[in-house]
């Protein structure tokens, strides 16, 4: 006879925030912006917002934002340069402190990551006394306040750590989690952006409870292959694995100039310059171009009069082109064929 088998543990996973992390540092380093709303990011007409304090935020200044949007917003916005030498030199002290409790860290960026503790290393008890003792250990060690979502899985895990922010906690056990999910506006699903969250509108989706409530049928017919992530997210599943070695999905390069380009010969510098910085990245990340297909892109205005041409190289080479789909509106080629993507252009000069 085998001998009689254990159920699998019960996944323990804890999803660590920092909060505004570049704005936070800033506002550590220099007393004199504590209090005051603070954007980290350029304050020039083509500038956007890197990061934004909570001071910011009650303007309603949001990353991502442009620089002009964010000063009509907030008058006495203060813009700091960033400070990315400092900002990974803050995360490599904390993600040490995470590698005390785990082995099992996902980083996602500078300022967030995964943690699958499970395995209770240090005889803690539980994954909610573990995601308090390294908060109060990041904010100790670095000044900084960090939130955590503990829960069973990833989805929630994420979800939580944004429920009580800032420096606050949220803990969704199994018993509670279709139904944390299901009490929540789907635009704050991972994976659900503005135009995919528009489209849940118009099909009378705003909750989870309201996805919950359709069939993975209808699902697929309008939201393809995404379905079956939908379908499970409403009922809180996720069985994704905390990876230790998260592999890049996409390596980028984007450079944003202080008036419209419109000549064949500064398009094909630009082209040059900014596919050039993407394959430097691409080599720092060891892996190898064959592996990759890169897509610079040039942005032309709305009432640009002449048609789009997009193309992409493929490992074999050469150029495939057409028109632009409509809803992008951009010029993309490739980093090996960034000497044949100048005459793509040339007659948008």
């Amino acid at each position: 006879m085998l001998p009689p088998t254990q159920p699998p543990a019960q996944r323990k996973v804890i999803h660590v925030d920092m909060d505004a992390f570049y704005a936070s540092v800033e506002q550590r380093d220099d007393p004199s912006l504590r209090g005051r709303p603070v954007a980290v990011g350029g304050s020039r007409a083509r500038g956007v917002v890197a990061a934004a304090s909570y001071e910011a935020r009650a303007f309603g200044v949001r990353s991502a934002m442009p620089s002009v949007t964010a000063i009509r917003r907030c008058p006495d916005l203060v813009f700091v340069p960033p400070r990315f030498d400092v900002y990974r030199e803050v995360s490599d002290r904390i993600r040490a402190i995470f590698a005390d409790y785990t082995d099992l860290i996902e980083p996602l960026s500078l300022d967030e990551a995964y943690l699958d503790v499970t395995e209770d290393i240090r005889g803690l008890g539980t994954a909610a006394a573990i995601a308090e003792e390294i908060r109060a250990r990041i904010k100790t060690d670095t000044g900084l306040t960090a939130s955590a979502g503990v829960s069973y899985n990833k989805f929630i895990a994420k979800l939580a750590s944004d429920q009580n922010k800032p420096d606050g906690i949220c803990i969704i056990t199994p018993k509670r989690g279709a139904a944390f999910v299901q009490s929540l506006p789907v635009k704050r699903f991972h994976g659900v952006g503005p135009v995919t969250a528009q489209k849940m509108e118009r099909l009378g989706i705003l909750t989870g409870a309201d996805l919950f409530g359709q069939s993975l049928m209808f699902l697929q017919a309008h939201f393809g292959s995404y379905a079956e992530y939908l379908y499970r997210a409403a009922r809180g599943i996720d069985d994704r694995p905390v990876r230790v070695n998260r592999a890049a999905k996409s390596v980028g390069a984007e450079r944003t100039f202080e008036t419209n380009l419109s000549t064949a010969e500064d398009l094909r510098a630009a082209l040059h310059r900014v596919a050039d910085a993407a394959w430097v990245r691409i080599e720092r990340h060891g892996t190898r171009p064959d592996d990759h297909v890169e897509t610079p892109s040039c942005r032309f205005p709305d009432d640009h009069p002449r048609p789009i041409v997009a193309g992409r190289r493929h490992r074999q080479g050469g150029i495939s082109g057409g028109r632009a789909g409509a809803a992008d509106g951009a010029t993309s080629g490739t980093r090996r064929g960034a000497t044949a993507w100048p005459d793509a252009l040339r007659d948008h000069g």
